[in-house]
């Protein structure tokens, strides 16, 4: 059997309510300033706007921004970030060999539409048939295939140049899990050697909020850190754009790329969710890592989202491993897809520094070790998915 390649993160490119690149996040997390959200512009609701960004930095072209949504215009900026970051950004003879791995929801609803069907389903006996004709007539065929992941994808490829193969995943947080998992998996056994692999999400949008309205999700009326939500729990939805370079070490070293970190592991599953099942994942997730992992110079960032049962059954299993914790929630908000590759980015940064940032509400605990090292990144979704991802310094 071949031995396995190690895999490097060699770019990074995050935007979101704390700004663009991922050195404005950092120091706004080191800061420890309270979290940007707005709790009028979708009252009751609780979101996480994006920061002021001058789209036109990373998609010069008007008439390729007039034909994005939000959604995808966030994915194809990150995702320009992150190839700058690599050193990549503009030179074909890389980007012709990179491949690419998307991880996104769909496109926004008609949300009249959606409304008047609500409506007119509160006046008759029979739902369901009333439902099916009225999504037969009320909405385009086209309208959700000309939204899915593929498309955010195809603009990265005409924007940036990238024109690899390319892969796209659609499935909440699970997606961006086994993004990451399976771009380095490839990379790990000489399938590719250059990755460009991220998610993208638009929080801010009436048709979300109602489709989690409707799971009772939604963090309404008050803010709280994650941690501090209360029984029922609660999601402060984020705009985050996330995108990491992946590649091989040695393809790296050819090119003299510097690693932000190495991707030791990606563990990713999934249970029907009846109670302490989230809990057995999690800690068998951590079990076939915990070998690798040095105590004095290792911390948690979690992707937990406020959600329940999810979050308090995370929060079990953290105590149990005992590591000092942080997430990252609190602060940019939870972006589904995006958020596992946005904390695989901070968790970059943390390495860099050397140190963890400012904890927010009573899950984060531990003082930040010294000389930290490692970092082992969490992600629970907030109906199904769990994973977990081991990151190292590169010495």
């Amino acid at each position: 059997m071949t031995e396995r390649r190690e895999v490097w993160i060699t770019g990074v490119g995050i935007v979101s309510c704390l700004g663009e690149g991922i050195e404005a996040t950092w120091r706004h997390l080191e800061r420890g300033d309270p979290p940007p959200y707005d709790d009028k512009s979708f009252a009751p609701y609780i979101v996480h706007p994006l920061a002021p960004l001058n789209f036109d930095k990373q998609i010069p072209k008007k008439s390729d921004q007039r034909q994005m949504e939000l959604w995808q215009r966030i994915g194809v900026y990150a995702a320009g970030l992150a190839l700058g970051d690599a050193g990549i950004a503009g030179k074909p003879e890389l980007l012709d060999s990179t491949d690419m791995i998307v991880a996104a929801a769909g496109g926004e609803r008609d949300v009249a539409a959606d409304s008047a069907i609500l409506t007119g389903m509160r006046k008759v006996a029979e739902r369901a048939p009333f439902l099916n004709e009225r999504l037969m007539s009320d909405l385009r065929p086209t309208l959700f295939l000309a939204q899915l992941p593929n498309l955010l994808a195809g603009n990265i490829s005409i924007v940036h140049g990238v024109v690899g193969s390319s892969r796209t995943f659609l499935g909440e947080e699970s997606a961006g899990i086994d993004a990451v998992r399976i771009a380095q998996a490839r990379i790990a056994a000489g399938q590719s050697e250059l990755t460009l692999v991220g998610g993208s999400y638009h929080a801010t949008r009436w048709d979300l909020l109602l489709v989690f309205e409707q799971t009772g999700m939604a963090l309404k009326d008050t803010f709280a850190p994650v941690w501090d939500r209360g029984s029922h729990g609660g999601v402060a939805f984020g705009n985050i754009g996330a995108f990491l370079v992946l590649e091989s070490s040695d393809h790296a070293r050819s090119r003299g790329a510097r690693p932000r970190a190495r991707i030791a592991a990606v563990r990713a599953d999934r249970n029907r969710r009846q109670p302490g099942e989230i809990e057995a994942t999690l800690r068998r997730e951590w079990d076939a890592v915990a070998a690798n992992v040095d105590p004095a110079h290792a911390a948690v960032i979690s992707g937990a989202s406020g959600a329940e049962p999810a979050t308090s059954a995370e929060r079990t299993v953290l105590k149990e491993i005992g590591l000092p914790v942080r997430n990252t929630g609190t602060y940019i908000g939870h972006g589904v897809e995006a958020q596992f590759l946005a904390n695989l980015g901070i968790a970059c940064a943390a390495i860099e520094h050397d140190k963890l940032f400012a904890p927010a509400g009573s899950g984060d605990f531990g003082a930040s070790p010294s000389g930290l090292s490692q970092v082992v990144v969490t992600g629970v979704g907030n109906w199904r998915g769990e994973g977990l991802a081991l990151i190292e310094r590169v010495d």
